[in-house]
């Protein structure tokens, strides 16, 4: 299962609404899709219409009582469940501060968990604590949602250091996936100065050992868009309350993306010419001397010891 950390400790940069229409838009795409929200604030969970209270169990129950993750897990549709989050959650940095290996409880909760879902995303708190480093130690990817203004690239730098920190001692197998610029106003001379800021970061990173290395500035756009931000009131995603508008066109166009990125076409079979082929010697008539011995091995030899062995050896027993 692949598993997308949603972060960025600024707020206000369009994550949960990333969090919550990128899993829908999978969920629509084919997949199955568990939401997961890490943000005390429990934004996710409002998003989607969710009671996390009246619904029982959830994200702090798991970390902090050892409940098995399939008891905290509700459905939101066919393909979209929810695991939802609670002001609670904001305890949970006190509580798991003396626990050994707190950063990997989440991790370790998802492996043992026998959950048929293709895809996990986890909607992150705007802090780097202990609640953030569990969504990093779980997640195999890192997709970044920001603003394309010049305050919103101040942060990405000590996050990308966070970000290595936990590839080095944690979880190796953590990459960035790339960046989502939101609330993206075309036109703009800003936004265009921004983003080339932001390539060449990326560009320089290429070949080297970092964990952004082949990270991207995602194609796909996400529009400033009034829907986006009335969907939320409606306990809605934008599939639901506005379907035709920018923002689900854009977040449909996101989902394509990425599925994309985390499963390309299959490269074609390489077809084998006839020229590669070994060369095969032609048929032909049998030589005298050929048919002469063919026929001493036919005819019945004077009976000896010899006679009675196989012809060819037995096989060696297999090892």
């Amino acid at each position: 299962m692949e598993c997308i950390a949603v972060i960025n400790q600024k707020g206000g940069v369009g994550k949960t609404s990333t969090a919550v229409n990128l899993g829908v838009a999978l969920g629509q795409r084919g997949l199955r899709a568990l939401l997961i929200d890490l943000d005390p604030q429990g934004h996710l969970t409002t998003h989607l219409g969710m009671d996390a209270k009246a619904r029982g169990a959830g994200i702090y129950e798991v970390l902090t009582a050892n409940l098995p993750i399939e008891s905290a897990i509700h459905d939101y549709s066919e393909s979209v469940s929810i695991i939802p989050a609670q002001i609670d959650l904001a305890a949970a940095e006190m509580e798991l501060v003396s626990v050994v290996g707190r950063e990997s409880i989440l991790r370790d909760t998802l492996l043992a968990a026998q959950q048929p879902y293709d895809v996990a995303i986890i909607d992150c708190p705007p802090s780097l604590g202990v609640l953030t480093l569990n969504a990093l130690s779980a997640a195999t990817r890192v997709l970044i949602p920001l603003q394309a203004h010049f305050l919103a690239l101040q942060g990405v730098g000590k996050l990308l250091e966070t970000v290595m920190l936990v590839s080095r001692r944690i979880n190796p197998g953590l990459r960035v996936l790339g960046m989502v610029i939101s609330m993206y106003e075309t036109g703009t001379r800003l936004a265009g100065e921004v983003i080339d800021d932001l390539s060449g970061f990326l560009d320089a990173a290429r070949h080297t050992a970092v964990p952004w290395s082949d990270a991207r500035i995602m194609n796909a756009r996400i529009r400033r868009n009034v829907k986006l931000a009335e969907s939320p009131s409606y306990g809605q995603s934008i599939f639901e309350y506005a379907p035709k508008s920018n923002g689900a066109q854009d977040y449909l166009a996101l989902a394509d993306e990425l599925l994309g990125l985390l499963y390309p076409p299959a490269a074609p079979a390489a077809q084998t010419t006839p020229a590669t082929e070994p060369a095969r010697a032609p048929v032909t008539e049998r030589s005298a001397a050929e048919k002469a011995a063919h026929a001493r091995l036919a005819s019945p030899g004077p009976s000896s010891a010899a006679a009675d062995e196989p012809l060819v050896a037995a096989s060696a027993p297999a090892r």
